[in-house]
């Protein structure tokens, strides 16, 4: 099998090779040295460890008053290292469970004093107890007393679970989601509570550990809301033998305290201003919510991100460091809700595609994990096809930096620096940036067996790798935000190297569309193969253009001219070598003939709410989404609905899509944007 490089003309070969990837000894870094060893000696991660360690104190659910105590604590910290009522404040929002911003419904208020569960027969004992080990009341529970029976419903989710049981008045023993059970089994079955234990790969390795679930009650639920707790395997499993050996289980549940209420959804902002261009704005941002104790998510962020804050605050008040060209802002926020509601209160939080002046985010979410203890990788998630960027290059060229640097502190591990860069994926507060086209790149790690459960713990956290996370996310922000005439030169160089290896790249997948279309084995349309390299060219082409967001100069302007030029001949080149080749199918494609030049329009801003469009379709309708037939991932629908430009027609979308998740039919996209528009968050545009 020939390798993809043979389409490329050797002239072009060179250019490749003079521009591609060095290893960390031979090649420098965009960061210049003086500003890389000022912020490792000013960043601390054994600080950043002390602010995970107290913001874990907290029980900080979205909305609740455990989380604004956890956001007065950021704030209070912010003002004890010099930020004033100018830089730094909390904004509030609004948050009862009925209140939407955009398409999210806010999540209720809620706060708990105390809960129990025991059993009473066949014997008497305490299971768990609330607020020793937070995660065992289901978040969203409401006060109550219950002693009932023990019924098991299997994973409790679908309505074959319940059949030929009588749950009605009793307890629910089951192994899916808390609030999923919460929903079959007492909103439409009767039950009186839940008991979910945590039945995954995870358990039986960890049969202690409680997972993190919550009731999230829809707005008509609000008011039937009862309680519920998690369990650990062993106890789960436990009690599934009781019942399963025929002896009759009978629980007692007390809940104690408000529940669910009105509230509030507490952003903390901080900013260091701008010198020349203050209007100008990167954002780093961290979602502080989660349940006591979530160490690493997201205590470690939160963390992360308030000690690069004050470090920047100070270095730049002791002119150790330039106050920045740019604005740079911080915000602590209950992860999607308060980003959701932030969002809404602010349209000028815009890319530059939008008309809007926000140029970069980094969403630093689970940056801390012992690499040892928890076998993970840092992981730094690119933006996806929609909003290509040179922030990719950056992050991944600071994470270069960071690895050829001796990062230790006296109480972290000795871990290598261990890291991935990875195409798109969704899952943070990254997401609303980046529909709102400001690039939006998560620094994270996977995988950490630890997530969502009581697991989760400070000493999981280590604050070597907080420092390293720290470095990489300050020295990007230093870089960008002002950004010279010769480092703009320099990224220009760097974004071109590795767009031209993405391009080489997309040539072997051409290849490989055009090889399965002959053979004859899954085929997919001939015009995949032009369409792949189209799309691929234009964004890299747009990646390099982007350079111009934070340097504009004519001869920064000239460079990138320069190299997009070099792009289309190598794009032409593969594409004249592809055409060549003994045995190459026709371009063009009957699926895109005729075409859909129907043009979908945006009615609202932020991601939607993930259970649209089938939460507001007719049953028979919304059927599709949940089933084997249903062609397109989050991450999918998520880019399909971010390709709504105004301009892209259905086929457009579809077109762009296919390049990046691979072939798709242009009758399914059409049939997902009907939807939306039944759905009432895009119109179709007037016919041209």
């Amino acid at each position: 099998m020939r390798r993809f490089v043979t389409l490329i003309p050797a002239a072009l070969l060179l250019l490749l090779v003079s521009v591609g990837p060095a290893t960390a000894q031979d090649r420098a870094s965009l960061l210049d040295a003086r500003r890389r060893d000022v912020l490792h000696e000013a960043l601390s991660g054994e600080i950043a460890k002390d602010h995970v360690i107290q913001i874990t104190r907290h029980h900080r659910v979205q909305a609740s008053r455990g989380y604004r105590d956890a956001a007065e604590y950021v704030l209070a910290q912010l003002r004890a290292y010099g930020f004033s009522d100018e830089d730094a404040w909390i904004e509030s929002y609004p948050s009862d469970g009925r209140i939407e911003y955009q398409t999210w419904q806010s999540p209720s208020g809620w706060d708990i004093d105390r809960a129990e569960l025991r059993m009473v027969e066949p014997s008497d004992e305490r299971l768990v107890g609330y607020p020793e080990v937070a995660m065992s009341l289901i978040t969203y529970s409401n006060p109550g007393d219950v002693t009932a029976e023990l019924v098991w419903v299997g994973a409790g989710t679908a309505e074959a679970d319940y059949e030929g049981k009588d749950v009605a008045g009793k307890f629910v023993l089951a192994t899916g989601y808390g609030g999923e059970v919460h929903r079959h089994a007492v909103l439409e079955h009767g039950a009186a509570a839940v008991v979910a234990y945590l039945d995954d790969d995870r358990a039986a390795d960890h049969p202690d550990m409680l997972q993190y679930t919550g009731m999230w009650p829809r707005s008509e639920e609000l008011e039937r809301v009862t309680f519920g707790f998690n369990l650990s395997n062993r106890q789960g499993e436990r009690l599934r033998a009781l019942l399963e050996s025929g002896q009759r289980v009978v629980l007692k549940g007390s809940v104690e305290g408000t529940g669910l209420e009105p509230y509030f959804l507490d952003v903390v902002v901080a900013r260091i201003p701008g010198s020349t261009r203050p209007a100008e704005e990167l954002v780093l941002s961290a979602h502080l919510d989660h349940p006591k104790e979530s160490a690493n998510d997201n205590a470690s962020g939160s963390g992360a991100i308030l000690d690069i804050a004050v470090t920047l605050h100070q270095l730049i008040g002791a002119g150790r460091l330039e106050q920045p060209e740019r604005t740079v802002r911080f915000l602590w926020v209950p992860e999607w809700y308060g980003t959701q509601a932030y969002l809404d209160a602010h349209p000028e939080m815009a890319g530059p595609p939008l008309g809007g002046t926000w140029l970069a985010n980094l969403n630093m979410d689970m940056v801390g994990e012992n690499l040892e203890l928890l076998h993970s990788r840092m992981i730094l998630t690119r933006t996806p096809s929609s909003i290509p960027s040179a922030l990719n290059t950056v992050v991944s060229e600071m994470a270069r930096m960071v690895d050829g640097m001796n990062v230790r502190t006296p109480r972290g591990s000795r871990s290598a620096f261990n890291w991935r860069v990875t195409a798109y994926s969704g899952g943070s507060d990254h997401m609303q940036f980046i529909d709102r086209k400001i690039p939006g790149v998560m620094i994270g790690h996977s995988p950490d067996y630890t997530h969502h459960t009581s697991d989760d713990t400070p000493d999981r956290v280590d604050p070597v790798e907080l420092e390293r996370a720290e470095i990489l996310a300050a020295g990007t922000t230093v870089y960008l935000a002002s950004l010279s005439e010769t480092e703009a030169l320099d990224l220009v160089d760097a974004v071109a190297a590795g767009s031209l290896e993405r391009i080489g790249a997309a040539a072997r997948t051409a290849r490989q569309l055009e090889d399965r279309g002959a053979a004859g084995a899954d085929i997919p349309p001939p015009g995949e193969v032009d369409n792949h390299l189209t799309q691929v060219a234009g964004w890299e082409r747009e990646a390099l253009e982007s350079v111009l967001y934070f340097h504009d100069s004519p001869p920064v302007r000239q460079a990138v001219e320069r190299w997009t030029s070099r792009q289309r001949d190598l794009e032409a080149s593969i594409r004249t070598d592809l055409a060549d080749r003994p045995g190459a199918v026709e371009s063009g494609s009957p699926e895109l003939r005729p075409a859909d030049e129907r043009v979908p329009l945006r009615l609202t801003r932020g991601p939607l709410d993930f259970g649209l469009p089938a939460s507001r379709l007719e049953p028979e309708a919304a059927a599709w989404y949940s089933s084997p037939d249903f062609p397109l991932s989050g991450d999918a629908r998520f880019e399909l609905v971010n390709f709504i430009d105004g301009e892209r027609s259905v086929s457009g979308i579809r077109n762009a899509l296919s390049a990046e998740f691979g072939p798709i039919a242009t009758a399914d996209v059409a049939r997902y944007l009907e939807d939306l528009v039944a759905a009432g968050v895009v119109r179709w545009a007037p016919s041209r």
